[in-house]
């Protein structure tokens, strides 16, 4: 993106300084599929977990059951790859927990309803997530698909491990240091966790577990969750300079930049130009 890069005089250097550890540690740390002798505990089910709705509704009985079950499997997987990628760099993943909710629920970052979105809360390390935003996806943003889904769910964990690794904390600090680059800073978290959801598809697809045209489910995906698209829709005009997110193209470049590099080195984004 255009401004001064993030790094020059007056830019990060904290941040800088963890990306150079977050390569050192997970560059090894591809994301293959096989083994890795590291085990994540399995998540409970869906219906039990805190906030999620139809606790001891029998699946049958319950419509989101085939999607609540596929939910179930993409956090499943998305952990136990960032588990094998961590212990390849000799570290230990610290598995977290995803929260379906309908309507409203409360987080460690406070209440959160269905107008907030899927969101990472850093408090109390969990992922939020109410299903009607992927009915909301498809309709709303026309982005279609499991893997649509299954990008949304791999970003929002893509969080959860920039917490881990201690990104997260360094861009709030910088945030607070230099507030006019605050919405910049914000941008660049994101694309780092587009970035790492395209590590997880890369190892997804060495798993066997991707059909054609996934890949492209995601990048639709991606994209229509772009500042610059989302801006346009809702008031006909993009205001390059409140973005918090990114653009439709960053967003599918870095989800691409993951997906083909598989490796989360390759997701620097606190360095140049985005």
């Amino acid at each position: 993106m255009g401004g001064m890069p993030i790094g020059a005089k007056g830019g990060l250097g904290g941040v800088g300084l963890i990306i150079a550890i977050v390569v050192l540690l997970l560059n090894s740390g591809a994301l293959g599929g096989g083994g890795g002798g590291y085990s994540v505990p399995s998540l409970p089910p869906i219906e039990q977990m805190p906030g999620a709705q139809g606790g001891g509704i029998p699946a049958s009985a319950d419509p989101d059951a085939d999607l609540k079950q596929f939910v179930e499997f993409v956090v499943d997987d998305i952990q136990d790859s960032w588990a094998r990628a961590f212990a390849a760099g000799g570290q230990k993943y610290e598995p977290t927990e995803l929260v379906l909710f309908s309507g409203a629920t409360q987080s460690g970052c406070g209440p959160a309803s269905s107008s907030t979105g899927p969101f990472y809360c850093p408090v109390d390390r969990k992922v939020y997530l109410d299903l009607e935003f992927f009915r909301e996806l498809r309709d709303r943003f026309g982005a279609p698909g499991d893997f649509a889904q299954a990008y949304v769910i791999a970003h929002e964990f893509g969080h959860h491990v920039q917490n881990l690794i201690g990104v997260s904390e360094d861009v709030r600090r910088e945030q607070q240091a230099h507030p006019e680059q605050a919405n910049e800073l914000s941008v660049r978290l994101e694309l780092q966790a587009d970035c790492l959801a395209g590590v997880w598809a890369h190892s997804a697809f060495e798993e066997n577990l991707l059909e054609p045209g996934d890949i492209e489910e995601g990048l639709a995906a991606a994209a229509a969750v772009g500042d610059d698209r989302i801006q346009q829709q809702a008031t006909g005009q993009i205001d390059r300079e409140s973005w918090t997110h990114g653009s439709s193209e960053q967003r599918t470049t870095w989800f691409r930049k993951g997906f083909d590099s598989g490796r989360s080195g390759a997701c620097d984004t606190f360095e140049g130009d985005v």
